[in-house]
């Protein structure tokens, strides 16, 4: 039986400003909003229930640049929310310290990425001190998962490291195929199924939704444990409508959605 899943608008944030980057490249960066607090609050009106935020320069430096940016995102969602909102956010979260600067800003869940592979140890003591408030991200090229802001490609495969994860007790994994990140080429569904079919915790889609339809063909892998999907570049191109898509796979009525998107496998 399908369920529903939860959609993350991406807040990518590059000196204090809303960007999508094509493949991760920082070369190929796109700015889409200026201010990222008037970005949350046009998500929220939409019916954002859930945000992913990434510091890209956090990425790179090592530990968290764009606090002040991530304040403001957490301030409107306390002054103008009308429901409860999870935010997530990653990008240089390399150290405890650095994770409790986000936790004490009032993020929900923090993303670690390079640490899983270069510390692992740190988290498991993590996941122990702050239980279900720790997302490992796997970005993945060619099966193999790239740190340092993507900057550079280990020789750890994905779905080791996942399982590994999953052990050590994380809340949830974000996987990224980076060859679809920023290109709107569609989510790559046989490496999300292989990956959620080997662990017991929810995995969280990321790159290459570009439509309704790549959302709905997420929806096939929801009895395997894929739980929801970020979508970026889409939904500030306008290609996604974020209302359209909560009510679609986030309520459960892709039934309702127009049969020439192809949706009638789903039904």
């Amino acid at each position: 039986m399908l369920k529903i899943m939860d959609i993350f608008p991406a807040i990518d944030l590059l000196d204090g400003k809303c960007v999508r980057l094509y493949q991760g490249d920082y070369d190929k960066s796109q700015v889409f909003n200026d201010n990222p607090a008037a970005m949350t609050r046009s998500w929220l009106e939409q019916g954002a229930n859930k945000l992913h935020l990434v510091d890209l320069d956090g990425a790179k430096a090592g530990h968290p640049v764009n606090l002040a940016a991530i304040a403001s995102i957490v301030e409107m969602v306390k002054t103008t929310a009308s429901q409860p909102v999870q935010i997530q956010v990653g990008g240089g979260l390399r150290t405890e310290a650095s994770v409790l600067q986000l936790l004490n800003l009032g993020i929900d869940r923090v993303i670690l990425g390079t640490v899983a592979v270069e510390q692992p140890q740190l988290v498991q003591e993590l996941c122990q001190k702050y239980p279900q408030q720790i997302v490992v991200g796997i970005d993945a090229r060619d099966g193999k998962v790239a740190i340092k802001g993507w900057l550079e490609t280990s020789q750890v495969l994905a779905t080791d490291l996942a399982k590994r994860m999953a052990a050590m007790g994380v809340a949830a994994i974000i996987y990224t195929d980076i060859y679809r990140d920023g290109t709107m080429t569609g989510p790559n569904l046989e490496s999300l199924r292989e990956l959620a079919s080997g662990i017991e915790i929810p995995v969280i889609a990321s790159g290459g939704v570009s439509s309704l339809r790549d959302l709905l063909s997420l929806l096939s892998l929801s009895t395997v444990g894929v739980t929801g999907a970020i979508v970026g570049r889409a939904l500030y191109t306008g290609e996604v409508n974020l209302t359209e898509a909560i009510r679609a796979v986030g309520e459960g009525r892709w039934q309702d959605v127009p049969s020439d998107l192809g949706t009638t496998s789903f039904a």
